[in-house]
């Protein structure tokens, strides 16, 4: 479960939640997972440009609070991140993909049990049409003396009114000491 809120202009509150149920070669486990309490500020925006900060907390669940440790493994962590997107305008309209955009974020999670990570995430994405959305998506990291890990997604987003719902594939292309999954990615969203 993932929700925000825009609390102002410049300020949005952000929950995420989950229950998982899962197994590998060595441990089933099933539980809450973390849950991760957060407030974007957005630093500064032009006809094109943003940047924002993100702070957040996260309480440790009982299933996996980490890619690479075993379930329950690890307590609480903090997060600082810097978020910096840009419109590609009228770049990507000459092949029919209105609002182009692409952001790159980069993060710091001190992890208390765990070692701490760094994270980079990158997201390009493209409208076509009114109602349809394609999303090109790298997720990596790092943590202190340990795993890597890099992750793949390619998702489309259809709109409906106020709701969206977004399909797509996500893929493990390269880690160490992480683990190695792969499989669709299904999401439903509301907005209000």
């Amino acid at each position: 479960m993932f929700a925000e809120y825009g609390a102002s202009d410049r300020l949005t509150l952000q929950l995420k939640a989950d229950w998982q149920d899962g197994e590998d070669a060595f441990v089933d486990y099933n539980g809450r997972g973390p849950i991760e309490i957060g407030a974007t500020w957005q630093v500064w925006r032009d006809d094109r440009n943003a940047v924002s900060l993100y702070g957040g907390y996260t309480w440790a669940g009982e299933g996996r609070n980490a890619g690479y440790a075993q379930p329950g493994v690890g307590e609480h962590d903090w997060e600082a991140r810097v978020s910096v997107g840009r419109s590609l305008g009228d770049m990507g309209a000459r092949w029919g993909m209105e609002g182009s955009f692409v952001e790159l974020q980069a993060a710091r999670r001190l992890r208390d049990g765990l070692p701490d990570e760094t994270r980079i995430d990158a997201t390009a994405g493209a409208r076509i049409g009114r109602d349809w959305m394609v999303l090109g998506q790298a997720f990596g990291g790092a943590a202190d003396g340990g795993s890597r890990w890099l992750s793949l997604e390619t998702s489309v987003v259809r709109d409906f009114g106020g709701w969206s719902v977004q399909a797509g594939w996500r893929q493990t292309v390269a880690g160490r000491e992480a683990a190695n999954a792969r499989g669709p990615v299904l999401a439903v969203w509301r907005s209000f």
